[in-house]
């Protein structure tokens, strides 16, 4: 085996662990997102001001401890985060899992071009 395609496999290796590791971190906000009711809620926080559980549930046909139950969900996958204010909590979105997650899916979709790309160029040759 030549040293530049024993490195080419060592780099495809690394890459795979790389896109393992992200795939972990990025899985709890998938699924947190697959929810209907999640997305919503999340889109209602990105406009930056923090939201009371009353405040989101206005409009929904679901209940307070179903909208917590969902804010709960929408934590652990590290989106949302909550401050009390006296005896109120608020909810204010954190985009940085997204921004995480956007960049992996990114990744991803440059090794599909590149995987087309030659894949065109062994077809015309």
């Amino acid at each position: 085996m030549s040293r530049r395609s024993h490195n080419a496999g060592r780099a495809r290796h690394e890459d795979r662990g790389h896109h393992l590791d992200r795939a972990r971190t990025a899985a709890p906000l998938f699924a947190a997102l697959g929810d209907e009711t999640r997305l919503l809620i999340v889109a209602r926080l990105s406009t930056g001001e923090p939201r009371s559980i009353s405040q989101l549930t206005r409009g929904f046909r679901l209940t307070r401890q179903a909208v917590t139950k969902h804010l709960r969900v929408l934590e652990r996958a590290g989106v949302v985060h909550h401050e009390r204010r006296g005896r109120e909590s608020r909810f204010r979105f954190n985009p940085q899992p997204l921004e995480q997650s956007q960049k992996f899916l990114a990744a991803i979709s440059k090794q599909w071009d590149e995987a087309l790309s030659r894949l065109k160029f062994f077809v015309e040759s």
